[in-house]
């Protein structure tokens, strides 16, 4: 009697640790996945088409949360300062480590010391697309134009310092030529003003860029790459289009809050990974004119984005995007 009641006792203790161990685990709750442009744009579609399998991997649903404005310094300043449990993510890029404090001096973040690296999520070439009636149609010719009209042609982007406004930057910069930079709180309005006319150009990302493109309202004259990408196969890169030594990609990853916990890095790091070699996830991605490009460990992904954000701070202080940016 009393070899029963010990069993007894004993398995009830084991299941009270089990059933505390499970009620304990991460996650218990919905995840907050914070992105700084508005609903539309390609982070925004990158954003949605894996989330909703990284929740599925969770067993938890992942709501985005948009909040545009400042070159998605809003949204990063918010989840610097979140509580490090995993629950408030960013979707962030290369700019959270130095751009943003160049070109927005209210930015109270680090990218090195306010972020935890989680997970590299997708890539992307950007795309040169151009008014429908801009007269003209490569971009040799449309260099040409720009040397007969310092200053006069103008270029869309989804704000201050983000890539799509150091893209634009970083192409002037190259090709000799001075051009107005007219910048938007998002993709989709940066891109409508070019599909109105309003905007002779924008270098945009692929999910902004393609449904008016093909909807006929503007016209892709070339990727941002040096080479043509598989994904557009039929557009001319820099290096086709007489730009040597220019090759721009913008790429997506997972991050939270400085000194989040290492189990909860690892878990979100290998859901990532599960949710990123599914092969719909791959075909939705493609389909916005993305590549799914995970890391391996957190490790690697902190090593890799710390080196390309200091490309990328380069990148914006020599193609003049600093002055006066900010204000």
């Amino acid at each position: 009697m009393k070899l029963k009641t010990a069993l007894v006792a004993a398995m009830t203790a084991l299941a009270c640790t089990t059933a505390l161990a499970q009620g304990t685990a991460y996650p218990q709750r919905p995840i907050t996945l914070l992105v700084g442009f508005p609903p539309g744009g390609g982070a925004d579609a990158v954003a949605r088409i894996v989330s909703e399998k990284l929740g599925r991997a969770l067993n938890q649903s992942i709501v985005v949360d948009n909040r545009p404005g400042a070159g998605t310094t809003i949204a990063s300043d918010l989840v610097a300062r979140a509580q490090p449990d995993g629950y408030t993510l960013l979707l962030g890029s290369s700019n959270l480590y130095g751009s943003d404090q160049l070109l927005y001096k209210s930015a109270r973040y680090d990218g090195v010391k306010s972020f935890t690296p989680i997970a590299r999520w997708a890539k992307s070439p950007m795309l040169l697309a151009v008014k429908k009636d801009f007269p003209e149609k490569s971009v040799k010719g449309l260099i040409e134009l720009a040397r007969k009209q310092p200053g006069k042609l103008t270029y869309s982007s989804s704000g201050t310092g983000v890539v799509t406004h150091l893209a634009g930057a970083s192409f002037s910069h190259a090709a000799g030529i001075d051009m107005l930079h007219v910048p938007f709180k998002g993709g989709a309005p940066s891109i409508q003003a070019v599909g109105a006319g309003d905007v002779d150009m924008t270098f945009g990302t692929p999910p902004s860029v393609l449904p008016m493109a093909q909807g006929g309202k503007l016209r892709l004259v070339a990727v941002t790459t040096a080479d043509r990408s598989p994904l557009f196969p039929d557009l001319p890169g820099m290096k086709e289009s007489g730009i040597n030594d220019f090759d721009f990609n913008i790429w997506f990853g997972l991050f939270g809050p400085a000194n989040l916990p290492a189990d909860v890095v690892k878990k979100l790091n290998e859901a990532t990974a599960q949710a990123l070699n599914d092969p719909d996830v791959k075909a939705k991605l493609e389909k916005q004119g993305n590549i799914a490009w995970p890391t391996g460990s957190p490790e690697e992904f902190k090593a890799w984005a710390i080196e390309d954000g200091k490309k990328y701070k380069t990148i914006t202080e020599n193609s003049g995007a600093v002055a006066g940016a900010g204000k």
